[in-house]
């Protein structure tokens, strides 16, 4: 019971490399890092099992063979180099005897390393498989041989034959596990990469659809008035209403290009102190003049907290209300009421935009933001996915509740500073 003990504890020491090499695959694109933690990790694994070895009728043995031979393949010649020392001076540390003598019986193992990497990196995974326990077992295999011939003690090499046989089958299964979760896990790391690739592209391709399809339209039409204005028989008033239509066009193109230049353009630029009660303020004198236009009634209740401020940037602040009040009014075609308030949520300043507009489904409501979804007939959607976007990175959370025929309210809450 004692040995199988110290042979669990065993192979929990040398699974802690792979369980976290996950974290590690991630800091590829910083090497010099990679690679100090991919030795540290091995390192330390290698030092445990010297010091928790595994005893057994006198004879005590250890794992340090697999990670050596699995850093050493994965991590590259610098990392075998200071492997294969941590195991010299692992060995100095504890006390053991003939280090000298052992240092240079290990000296061969050190060699063949960089024979098998050479030709693991392409290797298919079961040559990987097969490379590595024949390089763990070239480790122990050499090292003991040469360390027992040196010490004038190579009858032990064949002492308890079958204990040996099982020790290197034991060897075996574990180096082909680890090396199948490592093999496993950067597949699945490509993959995601690939994906993520993929994802990209694709989104760069549906903007580029997206836009030459909202260019489009309002060009096409000013092609065709300027056809129009190109004959004889316009009449003054028609030009005059055939400009107007031709301007307005250009005006919603130049509005679609703002529009995706602002999505490239969210990250903010400037940090500062917002005083959400003077924004709500500010954004009100904004939208009255467009409410009135679309017989809205605009309220506004400011609380009378002085600590609501947060930090941002304050023109991206004020971009992302006045694109939600605006929607917020266009959603009451038939008139309503537009309220705005501002109030403490916890411990987050809030703003709170009310409309009693037509409302949204839950559908609409869970892909609101996304690229290219708008509910209205003529939006891009790009105005409401930029406030979004902006409110999210300044921390704040949005909340949407909305009934169909009774109208939709806003809750936006950023992490509240406190001045002074």
């Amino acid at each position: 019971m004692q040995v199988f003990k110290d042979f669990l504890l065993n192979v929990l020491i040398i699974s802690m490399p792979f369980i976290l090499y996950p974290y590690l695959y991630r800091l590829r694109e910083k090497p010099l890092l990679h690679r100090v933690l991919l030795f540290a990790l091995f390192a330390v694994a290698i030092i445990a099992t010297m010091c928790f070895p595994v005893k057994y009728n006198g004879i005590s043995y250890d794992f340090r063979s697999i990670p050596l031979a699995i850093g050493s393949l994965y991590g590259g010649g610098v990392i075998t180099f200071l492997l294969f020392g941590s195991v010299i001076l692992g060995r100095y540390l504890l006390g053991s005897p003939e280090n000298l003598l052992y240092t240079l019986s290990i000296l061969p193992a050190f060699l063949t390393v960089f024979f098998f990497q050479r030709i693991y990196k392409t290797a298919s995974f079961r040559r990987k498989v097969a490379i590595a326990i024949a390089q763990c077992s070239l480790i122990k295999l050499l090292t003991l041989s040469l360390f027992l011939t040196y010490t004038g003690r190579p009858e032990q090499l064949i002492d308890k034959p079958l204990l040996t046989a099982a020790l290197y089958l034991a060897h075996g299964i574990m180096v082909w596990g680890f090396v199948s979760l490592i093999e496993f896990l950067n597949r699945h790391h490509h993959m995601r990469e690939e994906v993520e690739k993929s994802e990209k592209l694709r989104l760069v391709s549906d903007m580029a659809a997206s836009v030459a399809h909202e260019i489009r339209n309002p060009l096409t039409a000013v092609r065709g008035f300027i056809h129009l204005l190109g004959t004889g028989d316009v009449g003054p008033d028609k030009r005059e209403f055939y400009k107007g239509i031709c301007f307005s066009e250009l005006d919603r193109a130049e509005q679609i290009i703002s529009d995706y230049l602002s999505l490239a353009r969210t990250d903010p630029e400037s940090m500062e102190l917002i005083d959400v009660n003077a924004e709500v303020s500010y954004l009100s004198n904004i939208l009255i003049t467009y409410a009135n236009l679309n017989n809205v009634t605009l309220v506004v209740t400011l609380s009378k907290d002085t600590s609501l401020t947060t930090m941002g940037d304050r023109s991206k602040f004020r971009q992302a209300l006045i694109n939600i009040g605006k929607n917020a009014i266009e959603a009451m075609p038939e008139g309503g009421t537009l309220r705005l308030m501002t109030g403490r949520l916890g411990d987050q300043a809030a703003v709170t935009i009310r409309d009693t507009g037509s409302g949204m489904t839950a559908d609409q409501i869970r892909r609101l933001g996304t690229p290219y979804y708008s509910t209205k007939e003529k939006g891009t959607g790009l105005g409401t996915m930029i406030s979004f976007s902006i409110i999210k990175k300044m921390d704040g959370r949005i909340d949407i509740k909305s009934e169909v025929g009774k109208g939709t309210e806003f809750t936006l809450a950023f992490p509240r500073v406190k001045v002074g």
